[in-house]
């Protein structure tokens, strides 16, 4: 009888997940590796700090997604490092051996290094920092309507650093929030204090999208009443001030860090396999100088005559390049491999209701139909019918009422440290 041959997905993300469905229920003994027991649509993970959906309608447990897999399975761990000499995965709990080893790990929140930015402001890279951000912003409101004064002008400043879409989008949700919701919420409170502040290292926002794109997503930034502070670098955030290179500094207890992200790399590889912290991969996703290590998505760097400074981290090169390795792991022989190549499909943000910004091969448009556009789209990614219409219910029930009833704030328990 032939050995299936035992391949070890680390992490769910947009690529793990992609590779695991395309090996899905095929002659291939398969087990993905993830430290949450969840697939996340991190697109929307703003929409989760604002209060508009809830993390359940865009997380996807990984054993209900594979509950009729013949040969996929999970296991909740994290992994601590790979033995290569060996062909095994460490983690908290175990040792996995493989005959194929693919790495998707993605990317975590990059502060470059400074610990009080890490210690201190908020990164939205998974659903309990989206929850965290929620939690702490309403908070903040629950607090002032107690304490009636203006005591604290950092409690009336949320600055987001960062004018990627990430930001972009978060800026004009809570705009937006400031403009519709917070006041019927917090009626004997003057709204009018409260600032909306993003911080760009770019003198437009958008900066990887087109001029056009990028001129009028400022524009729409400012009709909502968000200040674009463009060309400052945070250098500093001590918990009270955001302090920039300029020499400006900005009062503000709530401070969103959306400038950037770094590889998750796994220990046990030297660090000439590295490019700016991404495992540097031949056209079939192969780490160098490994025969049978593979990375993917984010975590991945590849260089091509299309991008010979490698692919952007975007959830469309995480997908597409799953699809072309899982499809490469089922032909027969590696002579029949296909390199990969990526094919730029657009890009697109949304500022806002009715406001959003959209980027095509063969078109630019703005306003309106942008807006239904992302909409559209962001709905037929997310995975299953019953969360498709969940979202869809909520943006609705947003759209006719200006409202949501989703700002819960959900706080640990706080146990005793000893038995009354």
């Amino acid at each position: 009888m032939e050995t299936r041959e035992k391949i070890i997905i680390i992490g769910g993300g947009f690529a793990g997940l992609q590779l695991a469905k395309t090996l899905n229920n095929k002659n291939k003994k398969v087990i993905v590796l993830d430290k949450v027991n969840h697939h996340m649509f991190q697109p929307l993970f703003y929409q989760v700090a604002c209060g508009r959906i809830e993390p359940s309608n865009i997380s996807f447990p990984f054993r209900k997604i594979f509950q009729q897999s013949r040969n996929t399975q999970f296991r909740l761990t994290e992994v601590r490092e790979i033995d290569a000499a060996n062909n095994k995965v460490i983690t908290d709990e175990a040792e996995f051996t493989y005959d194929k080893l693919v790495i998707a790990t993605g990317c975590k929140t990059n502060f470059f290094g400074n610990k009080d930015l890490e210690g201190r402001a908020f990164g939205m890279k998974n659903t309990q920092e989206a929850i965290g951000i929620r939690n702490h912003v309403l908070m903040t409101f629950e607090k002032l309507i107690i304490e009636k004064s203006r005591s604290d002008d950092g409690n009336w400043n949320i600055v987001i650093v960062g004018s990627g879409p990430t930001g972009v989008e978060l800026a004009g949700a809570f705009a937006e929030m400031k403009k519709e919701i917070l006041p019927r919420d917090y009626p004997y409170m003057n709204f009018d204090n409260l600032k909306i502040i993003l911080i760009s290292s770019t003198e437009k926002p958008l900066a990887v999208m087109s001029p056009e794109a990028q001129v009028q997503s400022e524009k729409y930034l400012k009709d909502l009443g968000v200040t674009f502070m463009s060309q400052e670098y945070v250098t500093d955030y001590d918990g009270d001030k955001v302090h920039m290179k300029s020499g400006k500094s900005i009062p503000s207890n709530n401070v969103i860090w959306a400038a950037g992200v770094t590889g998750n790399v796994v220990d046990g590889f030297p660090q000439d396999k590295l490019n700016r912290n991404r495992y540097i991969v031949d056209r079939f996703n192969k780490i160098k100088g490994y025969d049978n290590i593979y990375a993917i998505g984010d975590i991945s760097y590849m260089e091509t005559p299309k991008y010979p400074q490698g692919h952007p981290q975007v959830a469309n090169v995480a997908i597409n390049q799953a699809k072309n390795l899982g499809k490469n792991f089922l032909k027969k022989t590696s002579d029949e491999w296909k390199e990969y190549e990526y094919e730029d499909k657009g890009s697109l943000a949304t500022i806002g209701k009715h406001r959003a910004v959209v980027d095509l091969p063969f078109i630019k448009f703005q306003g309106f139909f942008a807006w239904y556009f992302w909409m559209f789209l962001h709905l037929m990614l997310i995975l299953s019918v019953r969360n498709k219409l969940a979202v869809f219910f909520n943006w609705m029930w947003s759209y006719f009422n200006k409202d949501s009833s989703l700002r819960l704030i959900i706080l640990p328990n706080k146990k005793n440290e000893t038995l009354q």
